[in-house]
């Protein structure tokens, strides 16, 4: 594969089909997930697999009314450990480290459903409470990201990035 085309491969897929993700897949996704960097290993992250039509239906609700979700025949619910972290790193693994460990293992799941020809979204417009009690979350868990996956029906549409110039201070 050629430098950074993993990257520019993956996108943000909205229109899914409707056939289901093999569990042997689902379980790489959360390996992938489970290699992501984690501040001092803490592994302050924890994941919910959301196969339900059901409960796919109250999360599209939760995340005001995004009906893609729904549509995807699974959603990965990355939930950040705020307490677990702040244990080791107090009010910064509180605020900060959980949310960045998880938006790692985020990442590391979308990457890898690309690599198994699937379609992904990274969904963080939801209403935290809403998504807690429509899954029972544990008390602690706090949903940071929401990652329908599935077979896309279309390809990505014309996509630009800034240019590296815009985006880059060099300190030399």
């Amino acid at each position: 594969m050629p430098d950074n085309a993993l990257f520019q491969t993956r996108f943000s897929c909205r229109e899914f089909g409707p056939e289901p993700v093999p569990a042997p897949v689902i379980d790489a996704l959360l390996d992938a997930a489970r290699w992501a960097p984690s501040a001092g290993n803490v592994q302050a992250t924890r994941f919910v697999v959301v196969t339900r039509r059901e409960a796919r239906e109250r999360l599209a609700e939760a995340a005001f009314g995004q009906r893609f979700l729904a549509e995807a025949p699974v959603i990965f619910v990355v939930c950040a450990l705020p307490e677990v972290s702040a244990r080791q790193y107090g009010e910064r693994g509180r605020e900060l480290y959980c949310i960045q460990d998880a938006a790692a293992a985020a990442e590391n799941m979308l990457l890898s459903a690309t690599l198994h020809g699937l379609g992904s979204c990274w969904v963080g417009a939801f209403r935290e409470r809403d998504v807690a009690k429509a899954l029972g979350l544990q008390r602690g868990w706090r949903p940071v990201a929401l990652l329908p996956v599935g077979r896309a029906r279309r390809g990505p549409s014309q996509r630009c990035r800034l240019p590296l110039s815009t985006l880059t201070l060099r300190v030399d």
